[in-house]
């Protein structure tokens, strides 16, 4: 019998193990006689689960060591994920019995999301399945490298070496496909029934001469360590003590030092760290790394606020409003092109819009097809598409940060893995890059403006289509206000054009900049008390956004509704004909792409009401919330 060897040291952090593989393939039985082999469990356990068994009337289960719910008794399944310590005499060990059935594989993948190892076993007998497959294939979307595979019930085939070499030759095509080092996968046959070749040697399969499955868990190498990779504290909540702000979150990776200087992402905000706060410490630390949740303050008050990403200067995360995600989806509606999910990653959650479905991957042949949806317990290539910008990190790059789940009606429907191949990191658009650059305050209060004034000021930003009425609108508004006695300006896209952004394309990074110039301009409108009315395509939910953020309380997005049909009937300057004829590159609505306002404060309907009627529905609104 197997002795546990007492010199373990219990300081290092134990090897995360989790256990999965087709229903009724025999984990919980293989994960019950580890425990019993390796001295773990309680005294009286086999007692009492003898007992339970004669009860009812069956032969001893070793599986019921685990599967502690009475439904799965019953039904002999595992349901829940469960967790137990156990030492071998090399290391400390949790091990995670993950649930096998299809309906219950958002648990298999909770228990295998946050493992360093995996056991994958496969009944001798049966071979490999498709559940079999979709789990090898789940834990290589989760990053687990780490695989050796128990082949079970080997008393079932008579200890056969023949069905051994069949079912492990297919088995290791198939992990070998998905990217594993096929000289590097062990495939251990094993009883658990006896406890063949779990902890001890088998006396029943002479013809294996490889190691037992403790072994092969014990030959792991410990996970690289997290404090060599760049860091990443996402921060969980701001606390406020006395005149302290504390930001407080647990590091995921990295490491860091009172003194640091540090960038919080997306806000792409600055400040040092003053000093890393405890409790009931007899020294004040002055540094933290990965796995430790913190407190740090900063030496400049600034506003920072839980989904922030804190890193060094020199490796933040990118910052992007898309990204192309490795999913497997769990929901029961199917996911297709334009549906907006929760996304949740880290401590924030971003709204995002199923931009493209690149591929569906077969986990059986591993073959890709073109589909239009991802059905449920299906892995797809989908680029999603946020209102924002969001922080985020290659899965390549940071497995700790690089993940992410999917909200659907407040249920999690699915996760993946991140990628940023081809996506633009956005951080060179937010914030200036202009050093030593002081803000200098006037001595006139944007309150005394209005109040001279006798109106509010703000931004009346027109967006649509081409054709869709923005210039109309905005002139007519204009007019309308002014001879109302309002401070109005109209900054239209034709004039913009011909001065300050003379030195812009139409290519999608120019119109970005182009419209972060008339962002900016527009805020300076605002400051000086006036309502500028901006008339501009703008397609791209994320750069009016961005100006929205210049001025959250003074923006006004209003958009003209009207399909390309409408707008292109309109048309008497023939633009649309030209970039239907190739003559005209990147015109919206033909040859770039338009994005729809999410939630704009105002929808105008410009296909099926008059000018007049639409101009009454606009100096309505600005009278309701402009007037002081």
């Amino acid at each position: 019998m197997y002795k546990v060897v007492s010199t373990v040291d219990t300081e290092i952090a134990p090897l995360k193990i989790v256990i999965v593989g087709h229903v009724d393939h025999g984990k919980s039985t293989v994960v019950g006689r580890i425990f019993h082999d390796t001295g773990t469990l309680a005294d009286g356990r086999v007692e009492a689960i003898k007992k339970m068994c004669k009860k009812r009337g069956m032969p001893f289960e070793w599986a019921f060591v685990m599967d502690s719910l009475q439904s799965e008794r019953d039904q002999g399944i595992t349901i829940d994920v469960s967790q137990v310590f156990f030492n071998s005499s090399k290391r400390r060990y949790v091990l995670i019995d993950a649930p096998g059935h299809h309906e219950f594989i958002k648990n298999m993948v909770t228990g295998a999301a946050s493992a360093d190892a995996a056991v994958l076993v496969i009944d001798a007998e049966q071979g490999v399945r498709e559940e079999t497959r979709r789990h090898a294939y789940l834990l290589h979307l989760l990053g687990l490298r780490r695989v050796v595979v128990a082949l079970s019930k080997m008393d079932l085939v008579d200890y056969s070496e023949a069905q051994y070499n069949e079912v492990k030759s297919e088995c290791v095509n198939y992990l070998s496909s998905i990217g594993l080092d096929a000289s590097a996968i062990k495939v251990v046959p094993v009883s658990g029934r006896d406890g063949d070749n779990i902890v001890n040697a088998s006396t029943s399969m002479n013809w294996y001469t490889g190691p037992k499955l403790l072994d092969c868990l014990d030959q792991f190498s410990d996970p690289a360590p997290d404090t060599d990779l760049p860091l990443r504290l996402p921060v969980q909540d701001v606390y406020k003590f006395d005149k302290r702000r504390i930001v407080a979150g647990r590091i995921e990776s990295g490491k860091l030092a009172v003194g640091d200087a540090l960038t919080f992402s997306p806000s792409n905000k600055s400040a040092k760290i003053k000093s890393i706060e405890s409790w009931n410490v007899d020294h004040i630390p002055t540094s933290a790394e990965a796995g430790q949740s913190i407190g740090i303050t900063l030496d400049q008050q600034v506003f920072v606020e839980r989904g922030e990403v804190a890193s060094h200067l020199t490796s933040p995360p990118c910052l992007t409003n898309m990204f192309r995600a490795k999913l497997f989806w769990l929901g029961r509606t199917p996911v297709t092109v334009g549906r907006r999910y929760k996304l949740k990653m880290n401590t924030a959650s971003y709204v995002v819009e199923v931009e493209k479905i690149e591929k569906v991957i077969n986990v059986e042949d591993l073959g890709e097809v073109t589909s239009n949806q991802v059905d449920r317990y299906a892995v797809g290539e989908v680029i999603f598409r946020s209102r924002g910008l969001m922080a985020v990190d290659a899965f390549s790059d940071n497995m700790n940060t690089g993940r992410f789940v999917l909200v659907d009606n407040d249920d999690i429907a699915g996760g993946g893995l991140i990628d940023t191949d081809s996506f633009e990191d956005q951080r060179q658009r937010v914030g200036p890059r202009s050093q030593n650059v002081e803000t200098i305050e006037h001595r006139v209060k944007l309150e005394q403006r209005w109040r001279v004034n006798g109106h509010k000021s703000g931004i009346i930003w027109f967006t649509g289509l081409p054709g869709s009425g923005k210039s109309t609108l905005s002139f007519g508004l204009e007019k309308e206000l002014f001879d109302n006695g309002y401070h109005t300006y109209v900054l239209d896209g034709e004039n913009i054009r011909q001065h300050l952004s003379e030195d812009l394309s139409f290519s999608p990074e120019d119109r970005s900049e182009n419209i972060r110039r008339v962002g900016q301009s527009a805020r300076l409108f605002v400051s000086a008390g006036v309502i500028a009315i901006t008339s501009f395509i703008s397609p791209y939910r994320t750069d009016r956004d961005r100006v929205r953020a210049l001025a959250p309380n003074s923006f006004h997005e209003i958009y003209l509704n009207a399909p390309i049909e409408i707008c292109e009937a309109r048309d008497t300057s023939g633009a649309y004909e030209k970039a239907r004829r190739g003559e005209i590159q990147d015109f919206t609505g033909i040859s770039a792409p338009y994005e729809k306002p999410v939630a704009p404060e105002l929808t105008i309907d410009t296909a099926n009401q008059s000018a007049e009627k639409s101009l009454e529905q606009v100096i309505d609104y600005v009278h309701k919330r402009f007037l002081r």
